[in-house]
This record gives structure tokens, C-alpha cells and sequence, in this order.
């Protein structure tokens, strides 16, 4: 039996076959790191549907994303209305017809793109009877999506969701002046062999997002991290280059948005979720609000663990994978991380019915 003793909580107590959670209350004062719990997968695999409901995170956005469905479905329509008055502007005016440069500022990006992966969702509650509760195991979400899986599970209103982002993309730009931070790409490498080019480049350069399939990116500041894609180069890496974006996300750079974020979630109530969600900080599922809350802070800064919450999603025995949403990265990114899963990204008015037809 294959087990662990990781940072987390949150998560019931289960004996079924023999399968033991071992936690400790959450103290919003302590760092996960001291919160303990023991997961045996051999255990979990028996007991979990073969489901998981995955969301997108920015850099997924385009104009026109949603319309269709909107027009197809009043459940869509209502979502984009509920954000729009939520913000108290008309986002969906800005998602729908652009233009693609206020799209893509993050405050905007940030819930643009959470609007439209629960308008599909509940689209396919609504046209397609998807009950989160009966039909997955696990949501997860590739950073800011981390909000859209929660509003799918509930354990966020779609309107809190839009204000926390909107705050969160704010601050996320606000966190670090234009030009001091940036981010880059490193692809054909490994998470530990991209750790050692961070250490060697000095400075702040740590591994922001560790996506699976030989991608790592790195974020930080800019000379550290410029340098960092010569060293890559100069170690042979496949591919190095400088992402252009406008703040170097999740990094210690990000601690200003994270006390930003800490205050705006401490006025906002968080319920526990329908189902589990698997952290980006973590890499394994939490339930408790309390952690809910820490991991969401927490994320600003630290690394978001994709290859590693998609290994544990799949080794406790999920073997399908829906992305829903805008675009089609993370149905990419699964199929080269867990290469005997299926993975189906849906976010158009066709990819509903096909899901539906499918599902009989």
C-alpha cells in the first residue's frame, strides 16, 4: 500500500478499505507546511468515481468566448448576467466583442474566464444533468481556475468569485512595477532539473507553475530570471524563453497580492465544496474552508502543482478529465501527464451536446 505523510488538510475521515485521513484542525495562524495528513492511494482508488472537472487558468481567453452558448442557452445568459452585476459593469460586452487588449488585463482575464467555465458548467447541469456530487471524484483548477472549481462545487457564490478575482488581478498587477518582474518558459526539463537553473541564476527565481509534459515556468525577477534562460541554454534545456506577461505570477515577488487576497477572503464566506478540491500548493484534495482559504492565499506565491494533482487525481483512479471552459491547454497538458486518461475540453454549444449524446 502506497502512502505518504504530505501538507494538507481538510479531507473526511474514511475507513473503508482501509483508507485513513489522518488530520489535524486547521489554524489559519500556522503554515500548511505544519498540518499533516497520512493518504493511502491504494486505498482511495476503490473508492472514488472515475470523474474529475478541470478548469483553465489565464492565457486561455479570446474574444468571443461564451457568445454561443449564451445565445444557446438562458442557464449561460444567467452566469454572465450574475457576473456583470457582480463587477457592476457589463464584462460580458468585453468577453464577447473585445478588444483583445482589455481582455487580457488581468483584472478583466481573471473573471472573464471563470464566467465562462461556469456558464458551461451549469449548462451541463442544467442540459446535461451533470450532479458534481454523483459524477466526479475531484475539481481542480490551473491557478485563478482554482475560483471557477470552487463556484462549480459551491463552495463559492459565482458572484464572490468575481469580485475575488477582480480584486486578485488587481492586486497581482499592483503587486510588482512593469519591467521588475518577469516570467519564463522552460521547456524539455524536469521540475528538479528547473530548481537547479533557478538556485544557479541567484536573485528571486522560483518555479511558478510545474505544468507537466517537460513545461516548468519560472518567475521572478527580471535579471534572475533572464538569467536563468541562459543557463538553461547553456545546460542543453530544449527550449528557453521569456514569456511575455505583465507581472512574474507566483513568486515571493506576489507577497503583496497574497495579504491583498488574505484581507478580501476573510470578508467572504467559503462552504465546504461538494466535492474535493485538489490544491495547486499541494497537489492533494482539501474539503475544510479553513484550508480552502490558506491554499487560496497561499497560491499567489507558491508554485502551482499541476503535474502533481493531475499523477494524484489519476492514481487514485480517475481516468477521465473534462475541461470546462475556454480553450483546450489543460485537455493538452493531461493527455502527456496521464497518458492512459481521456481528456475532452468543452466550452461550446457542440461540445455540450456531444458531452449529453455521450453520456446517453
Amino acid at each position: 500500500m502506497i502512502s505518504q505523510i504530505v501538507s494538507a488538510c481538510g479531507l473526511p475521515k474514511l475507513t473503508e478499505g482501509g483508507c485513513r485521513f489522518l488530520t489535524r484542525a486547521a489554524d489559519p495562524s500556522r503554515s500548511l507546511d505544519s498540518v499533516l495528513i497520512a493518504v493511502s492511494f491504494a486505498a482511495f482508488q476503490g473508492l472514488v468515481m472515475a470523474a474529475a472537472f478541470v478548469f483553465p487558468g489565464q492565457g486561455s481567453q479570446a474574444v468571443g468566448m461564451g457568445k454561443a452558448l449564451a445565445e444557446t442557452f438562458a442557464t449561460a445568459r444567467e452566469v454572465f448576467a450574475e457576473v456583470n452585476t457582480a463587477l457592476g459593469e457589463r464584462l460580458s460586452d468585453i468577453i464577447w466583442n473585445g478588444p483583445a487588449e482589455t481582455l487580457t488585463l488581468t483584472e478583466n482575464a481573471q473573471p472573464a474566464l471563470m464566467a465562462m467555465s461556469l456558464a458551461v458548467f451549469r449548462v451541463l447541469e442544467s442540459e446535461a444533468g451533470i450532479d458534481l456530487a454523483r459524477d466526479a471524484a475531484f475539481v481542480a483548477g490551473h491557478s485563478l481556475g482554482e475560483y471557477s472549481a470552487l463556484a462549480a462545487a459551491r463552495s463559492l457564490t459565482i458572484a464572490d468569485a468575481a469580485r475575488l478575482l477582480r480584486i486578485r488581478g488587481r492586486a497581482m498587477q499592483k503587486a510588482v512595477p512593469v519591467g521588475v518582474g518577469a516570467m519564463a518558459a522552460l521547456i524539455g526539463v524536469e521540475l528538479d532539473a528547473a530548481k537547479a537553473i533557478a538556485a544557479e541564476a541567484g536573485g528571486i527565481c522560483a518555479v511558478g507553475n510545474d505544468n507537466g509534459g517537460g513545461q516548468v515556468v519560472l518567475s521572478g525577477e527580471k535579471s534572475a530570471v533572464e538569467r536563468a534562460v541562459e543557463v538553461a541554454k547553456a545546460r542543453g534545456v530544449k527550449r528557453a524563453m521569456m514569456l511575455p506577461v505583465s507581472a512574474p505570477f507566483h513568486c515571493p515577488l506576489m507577497r503583496p497580492a497574497a495579504d491583498a487576497m488574505a484581507e478580501a477572503l476573510s470578508r467572504v464566506a467559503v462552504t465546504a465544496p461538494r466535492v474535493p478540491l485538489v490544491a495547486n500548493v499541494l497537489a492533494l484534495p482539501v474539503s475544510d474552508p479553513a484550508v480552502i482559504v490558506r491554499c487560496l492565499i497561499e497560491q499567489v506565491t507558491g508554485t502551482v502543482r499541476w503535474r502533481e494533482s493531475i499523477d494524484f487525481m489519476a492514481q487514485a483512479g480517475v481516468t477521465k478529465f473534462y475541461e470546462i471552459g475556454g480553450g483546450k491547454v489543460l485537455a493538452g497538458l493531461i493527455k502527456r501527464i496521464a497518458e492512459t486518461a481521456s481528456a475532452t475540453s468543452i466550452g461550446t454549444p457542440e461540445d455540450v451536446i456531444r458531452f449529453k449524446a455521450e453520456r446517453g
